[in-house]
């Protein structure tokens, strides 16, 4: 199997998880899920190019999901700013 063939492959199946996979999650598993699915993706590009397709889509996966949690702590750090800014508002502080 070729590298073009490989790397096609894995983004199959990567873009199946993400459309398939995120019933039922929580907003911090859809992002973090789809951050390593994105990575994966990325990496894998990255590494078929360099030379280490598997190498490059666990970095990429790696990087992505850590990207995917730090973006999740940043949506829910905003929601807990917004809801402290409508109680303050309904009380008159």
């Amino acid at each position: 199997m070729t590298r073009s063939r490989v790397t096609a492959a894995v983004l199959v199946v990567a873009g199946a998880a993400v459309l398939g996979g995120c019933a039922g999650l929580t907003d911090t598993q859809q992002r973090v899920m789809t951050g390593g699915v994105a990575g994966a993706g990325a990496g894998a590009a990255i590494g078929a190019i360099a030379g280490s397709t598997p190498i490059g889509l666990g970095i990429g996966a790696a990087t992505g999901m850590a990207g995917g949690y730090l973006w999740d702590q940043h949506r829910q750090a905003e929601q807990r700013a917004f809801q402290r800014g409508v109680e303050a508002g309904r009380t008159g502080n």
